[in-house]
């Protein structure tokens, strides 16, 4: 068991890690779609730089909250036949759920990487960076989507007892 604690508290660091990661980055792109609205209507300039950086920071904040999401069940989900079963129903239901999460976690990091490695060569016109960047977060939610999945699985406590990232003390 002491491994399993372990390893959910690792996975509670990472869950925050990647909510400060993805609020940074809500930061950044609110910068920037500001810097833009300056240029456009205060200096009659609108800076070509801006909306790619904004569309690029919404796709790695959205794909990490996302997964932390996942992990904090604060996702859509259809709950209506799991909470009228059998508690060893529940259970099974969700280890079904947990297996299929993570299997679409691990086939986000297998296909995502193939995008990164295909497109990483390729430079972005007004950024100069990898294209690959933009897809670089698939892979990398999807990661953390499979280890919050094994989490799930391997400690099916975690999820009923589970203290939400954004409540945690720092």
């Amino acid at each position: 068991m002491f491994i399993i604690e372990k390893y959910s508290r690792f996975m509670a660091i990472l869950a925050k890690a990647a909510l400060w990661i993805s609020g940074f980055g809500l930061v950044v792109m609110t910068i920037a779609i500001a810097w833009q609205v300056f240029g456009r209507f205060v200096l009659n300039d609108t800076p070509a730089w801006t909306e790619p950086l904004a569309l690029l920071l919404m796709l790695y904040f959205i794909l990490l909250t996302a997964a932390v999401g996942m992990r904090e069940h604060f996702h859509l989900g259809m709950d209506f036949f799991q909470n009228i079963a059998s508690e060893s129903m529940q259970q099974i239901m969700a280890g079904i759920s947990n297996v299929l999460v993570g299997t679409f976690g691990a086939s986000m990091v297998w296909w995502g990487s193939q995008l990164v490695t295909q497109t990483w060569a390729v430079k972005m016109p007004v950024l100069g960076i990898p294209e690959g960047m933009d897809y670089l977060p698939i892979p990398l939610s999807g990661t953390l989507i499979l280890l919050f999945s094994i989490e799930q699985i391997i400690n099916p406590a975690a999820r009923r007892n589970l203290t939400p990232v954004a409540t945690t003390a720092e």
